[in-house]
């Protein structure tokens, strides 16, 4: 079979994140069983880890986006992704990154207003090892998900 991972990525990405072989097939002008071999190599491979929709989140009320910069405890440094997995349990909790410079970690979290956030840092700040956070609150998304946004 031809392999067209390439061309099929850069699709996943820019919109076609549900395998809709006939739809694919025709925007990249390839057989669908060649789709189908490329689909199913991809998800063994686990290079594609899910399909799932990009919303407008203000729909499904949680429109408000805030970035978390959370500094750690010296005592946790040195095991951020200990914090970084008790975090990512939240549902409110979209991303969870671990970085460098002046924060060990940054979230991303989405709820539905500002009191729901107040709820959430309120349940975080507490936990041992978080020494500080940072809100950066989104006041518009121009793009998510690799899809541009209006």
């Amino acid at each position: 079979m031809k392999d067209i991972t390439q061309k099929l990525v850069g699709l996943l990405k820019s919109g076609y994140c549900t395998p809709q072989i006939a739809r694919i097939a025709k925007k990249l002008q390839e057989p669908s069983t060649t789709l189908h071999y490329n689909i199913k190599k991809l998800e063994k491979e686990k290079a594609v880890l899910a399909y799932k929709a990009v919303f407008d989140y203000k729909k499904i009320d949680e429109g408000f986006c805030t970035y978390c910069l959370i500094s750690l405890a010296p005592d946790e440094y040195g095991n951020p992704e200990r914090i970084g997995k008790l975090l990512a349990q939240f549902n409110e909790v979209e991303s969870v990154d671990i970085c460098t410079g002046d924060w060990e970690l940054v979230l991303k979290v989405r709820v539905k207003d500002q009191d729901a956030y107040y709820h959430f840092v309120k349940n975080i700040v507490p936990r041992k090892g978080i020494i500080k956070i940072i809100s950066l609150v989104s006041f518009k998304q121009m793009k998510t998900e690799f899809v541009t946004l209006e």
